[in-house]
């Protein structure tokens, strides 16, 4: 970001040996590149998943795609043209339902293990201790403040007359636009509670900006139906909070222990991990290991960018959290786990649509943040191509990294599990690598390209190994990401 010192910093593992897969429990199936990152600017992140890396914590991995038994394609959503479908829509009047009136549907709702994030290859912990010597690097950033959002959305459409009288006969066009008495209740109830929340030293629940007035002819917006969804004089409660991770905020601090407890739920009910597995202090350190850093810049959004979790508060108690990163052009859903007990409503989903919504908020702020990316589409698994109904989507070519309308890539991946998806035969990687020997490297607490590296490192058999790694990340990112040599 302009103005902004700090480096992202790497240690590349190259490709290995397969793993078991997740989705089609290949044993040796599934195959990635890794990297773990001692540091991590939001730009050098997003220019990374936009060539089809992921990461699990620090672990950074990208699927090996015309190998791995589960091809695993980056997705993203263009969130200012997003229209919930039906099926959005009957979750959201689920939650409405359940908000309401305390019934919970019947039924498991989504299959558990379809909305929880692709996690990294293998266990964090097994990455960060068993193959990686930590450089002695200082982190400058300083802890910046938390900020919450919460769970309604207050309509400001006008309150149409003028097409059911003649002319002259509408509202008066000198006076603000007229508004059900229901909308003012709902909006004089947020101010109140937030001037409450301030007076007692809380930091404010703010909800995402209501759209503008439309017309009526015009299809209701996700926040329409999201504030439909939570309506007054419930049984239940439900508000989002936004806490940073990455520096961890005291919010984070403070409600680690009541996450550690879904997220061990979580896990024992969808992996059948045993109630030691894992442990609070492999959690807590995995947790604080998020990244890419925080930062703020003057066109970015208010919360600045970096590593959050929004928390889901049902009655005063946290029953899910969606772990997401902030980037310069995009909401990045890193995974969500939720209390076994609320599977039924489907939080998967319902979560992925008010992170949209959250995205719709922060663009007002940044122009040019205006995507939404769910992680990886993958065609061969069915119950994960739920990620195609939030449309309109692309997805990630892997040889080209343009990115495709998802609609012209589903004809290629039902005849084949990978596929190149950019249609021109002749395009091809913009960004390639065109000199190995301009990748940075760290060695020995000095910058230097790695020609100059490897004249240091006299009969170093690293070439072929940089150039496989810059060749990933691109020419763009291999000028600007230190890699780091031991």
């Amino acid at each position: 970001m302009a103005g902004n010192k700090s480096y992202t910093i790497v240690e590349y593992f190259g490709g290995g040996d397969g793993y078991r897969c997740g989705y089609c429990k290949n044993d040796k199936g599934n195959l990635s590149h890794g990297m773990w990152s001692h540091t991590m600017t939001v730009q050098d992140y997003q220019d990374l998943i936009d060539r089809g890396w992921r990461r699990s914590g620090k672990y950074v991995y990208k699927p090996i795609m015309n190998k791995t038994c589960c091809p695993q394609y980056t997705i993203r959503c263009h969130a200012l043209k997003f229209q919930p479908s039906k099926s959005h829509k009957k979750i959201l009047k689920k939650m409405s339902k359940f908000i309401s009136k305390g019934e919970l549907p019947k039924g498991q709702g989504e299959p558990m293990d379809s909305v929880s994030e692709e996690a990294g290859p293998r266990e964090p912990s097994e990455v960060c201790h068993s193959k990686v010597k930590c450089a002695a690097i200082t982190n400058i950033q300083k802890e910046l403040t938390e900020w919450c959002s919460c769970g309604t959305f207050p309509n400001q459409h006008p309150f149409a007359l003028s097409s059911f009288w003649g002319a002259g006969m509408g509202a008066d066009p000198s006076r603000p636009p007229c508004r059900k008495a229901k909308d003012l209740r709902k909006e004089r109830r947020l101010q109140k509670e937030q001037m409450r929340q301030h007076a007692d030293g809380v930091s404010s629940i703010v909800s995402p900006t209501p759209p503008a007035p439309t017309q009526t002819n015009q299809p209701k917006a996700l926040e329409d139906f999201i504030n439909e969804s939570l309506p007054d004089n419930s049984d239940h409660c439900i508000e989002v909070r936004l806490v940073r991770s990455n520096p961890p905020s005291p919010q984070f601090k403070a409600t680690f222990d009541a996450s550690y407890q879904v997220y061990k739920l979580y896990q024992m009910a969808i992996h059948k991990d045993p109630p030691d597995k894992p442990s609070e202090s492999q959690v807590r350190s995995f947790s604080l290991f998020a990244s890419p850093q925080a930062e703020h810049s003057p066109d970015g959004p208010e919360v600045g960018y970096g590593s959050f979790h929004q928390q889901y508060w049902l009655d005063g108690r946290i029953v899910a959290v969606g772990v997401i990163d902030i980037l310069p052009n995009c909401v990045s859903s890193v995974y969500l786990y939720y209390h076994p007990d609320f599977a039924s409503l489907s939080l998967g989903s319902y979560s992925a649509l008010r992170e949209i919504a959250f995205t719709r908020q922060l663009q007002k702020q940044s122009p040019k943040l205006c995507y939404y990316y769910l992680g990886f589409y993958i065609h061969s698994c069915p119950k994960m191509r739920y990620k195609g109904q939030y449309r309109p989507s692309d997805l990630l070519c892997p040889e080209t990294y343009v990115w495709v309308p998802i609609e012209q890539c589903i004809p290629r991946l039902e005849s084949s599990r990978y596929a190149r998806l950019n249609q021109d035969p002749d395009a091809g990687d913009a960004r390639v690598l065109k000199d190995v020997g301009r990748t940075l490297v760290l060695y020995r607490r000095t910058v230097m390209p790695f020609a100059v590296y490897s004249r240091k490192r006299k009969g170093s058999s690293d070439e072929a190994e940089v150039q496989q790694y810059g060749s990933l990340i691109g020419q763009d990112c291999a000028q600007r990401i230190l890699l780091y040599r031991a």
